[in-house]
């Protein structure tokens, strides 16, 4: 059975799903979707074309879907794609998209955005991604699954966040973040492979063995351009697709350049 609290204010628009529950003082809007099972709780406000998937949950004073933080929206019919079992805590802020960024800001599943994190228009998000207290990610930023943002960290716009990278905290992230790399400063660094998370998600040893080759081959040999170390390392590794991952990350082209 859907609840809502007779101090919210609720779209006759808005899509509401089986057992939703909205809080005291929340705001819906008219083109706001609410999958099975969210929860608000008191003084959310969700607006736009949001979509928030089943068993999401948004804490108070969480600001979802409102128009995005950059002057060259015009009023665009624009969305925002919220996955299923997500944590929104107190203070959030996630945009939709824009014109010049595919229309579409997508947040997967399983994610957790603590207190005061900012998700900027036309970002795209994976699964289990976590973004600590006041972490903020730019307008058009890629994040991949499993990857943690640390508090206070500021990622540049148009920066890739590859899988199970961590960003440490502080940091100000301007360049892109290979997959499983670890990176951290005031203008961040590549600081060596997140070995912590890789066997805390159980890689086998043999994977993070041949990962902390590749690490070396690309990042610490001195032959040659990266691009060239990389082309080299990916005819090595074809039947190893977590480490081909890593390497084919470097060789995407991309807005912006490599962390080292």
């Amino acid at each position: 059975m859907t609840r809502i609290h007779p101090s919210s204010v609720v779209h006759a628009g808005a899509a509401l799903g089986a057992d939703v529950t909205i809080g005291p003082f929340c705001v819906v809007g008219e083109h706001v979707t609410l999958g099975d099972g969210v929860l608000l709780h008191s003084h959310a406000v969700v607006e736009g074309r949001t979509k928030v998937g089943e068993g999401t949950q948004i804490f108070p004073f969480a600001s979802i879907g409102h128009i995005p933080q950059d002057l060259k929206f015009k009023g665009e019919a624009s969305t925002l794609e919220i996955g299923k079992h997500n944590l929104i805590r107190e203070h959030v802020t996630m945009n939709p998209g824009t014109e010049g960024g595919g229309m579409v800001t997508r947040v997967g599943d399983h994610c957790l955005f603590m207190m005061g994190a900012h998700v900027a228009h036309d970002c795209l998000l994976g699964n289990h991604v976590i973004m600590a207290n006041n972490a903020t990610l730019a307008g058009h930023v890629e994040v991949g699954d499993h990857a943690f943002i640390g508090g206070l960290a500021a990622v540049h716009q148009f920066v890739r966040i590859g899988r199970h990278a961590m960003i440490g905290g502080m940091s100000g992230v301007e360049a892109d973040v290979i997959p499983f790399g670890l990176v951290m400063g005031e203008r961040a660094g590549l600081a060596g492979l997140n070995l912590v998370g890789l066997k805390r998600r159980n890689f086998d040893r043999d994977t993070i063995h041949a990962m902390r080759n590749v690490y070396r081959d690309l990042f610490e040999d001195s032959a040659g351009t990266l691009q060239e170390r990389a082309e080299k390392a990916l005819a090595a590794y074809q039947n190893q697709p977590d480490v081909r991952e890593l390497i084919e990350f470097v060789l995407t082209d991309s807005k912006r350049s490599i962390c080292v």
